[in-house]
C-alpha cells in the first residue's frame, strides 16, 4: 500500500528534508494506510493482516515472507507496508519486489485515472488510453505506470500490471473476478 494521500517524499525532499528522512515517512505513512484499509476490510469481516517492513510491533507484523504466506494460504488478506523498509526505493518497487516473493500472478495498480494513457488524461483532454502496453513502450515512453525500478523488476519477471480507477463503483471487485478493467502492462 502507498502513502502518496499522505506524504509524497520526493515533494518534501524539494522542500529541503533530507531525502532518507523524506522517505521514512512516507513509509510511515504507508503503515497508517494499511492500518484504515485493514479496518474497513475487516468491517466486512474479511480476515486481515498487517505486516509492515518497518518494525511496529503494536500495530502491525513485521514482514516475514514465509508468514505472508502461510496468511494467504489461510484465507486471509495481508497488506503489506512500509515499503521495502529501505529510503531511495518506491512503494512501487515495494510492490513489484514482494508480489515475487509471494508468488503473486499479479500486481493490481489502484489508482485517480482508469487505466494508462499517453499523457495526463486529468491535464489532456485528447490523452489515449491504452487497453493494453508492454513493460518496454511503458518504460521507453515514460508512460509513469510505476517507477522504472518496479518496472523492469516485473518485466524481469513476467509480473503482469493492472491500472484501474480505484474511485469507480465496483472496480476493485471487477479486477479481482478477471474482469477487464483499465489497462494491463505485461
Amino acid at each position: 500500500v502507498g502513502a502518496g494521500n499522505l506524504f509524497r517524499g520526493k515533494e518534501a525532499e524539494k522542500e529541503g528534508m533530507d531525502r532518507a528522512t523524506a522517505d521514512y515517512t512516507g513509509m510511515i505513512g504507508t503503515i497508517m494506510n494499511a492500518l484504515a484499509l485493514q479496518s474497513a476490510l475487516e468491517s466486512h469481516n474479511i480476515p486481515v493482516r498487517v505486516q509492515t517492513a518497518i518494525e511496529m510491533k503494536q500495530v502491525a507484523e513485521p514482514y516475514i515472507r514465509r508468514r505472508a504466506i502461510r496468511h494467504l494460504e489461510k484465507g486471509r488478506v495481508i497488506i503489506l507496508s512500509g515499503g521495502t523498509g529501505n529510503p531511495y526505493f518506491s512503494t512501487d518497487t515495494a510492490a513489484g519486489l514482494r508480489a515475487l516473493e509471494i508468488g503473486c500472478q499479479v500486481i493490481l495498480k489502484a489508482t485517480k485515472v482508469d487505466g494508462v494513457y499517453n499523457k495526463d488524461p486529468n491535464k489532456f483532454s485528447k490523452a489515449k488510453k491504452y487497453k493494453s502496453v508492454s513493460y518496454s513502450e511503458a518504460l521507453s515512453k515514460k508512460l509513469r505506470v510505476l517507477d522504472s525500478t518496479a518496472m523492469a523488476l516485473c518485466r524481469d519477471h513476467d509480473l503482469p500490471i493492472i491500472v484501474f480507477n480505484l474511485f469507480e463503483h465496483g472496480n476493485i471487485k471487477k479486477v479481482v473476478m478477471g474482469e477487464k478493467v483499465g489497462t494491463i502492462v505485461r
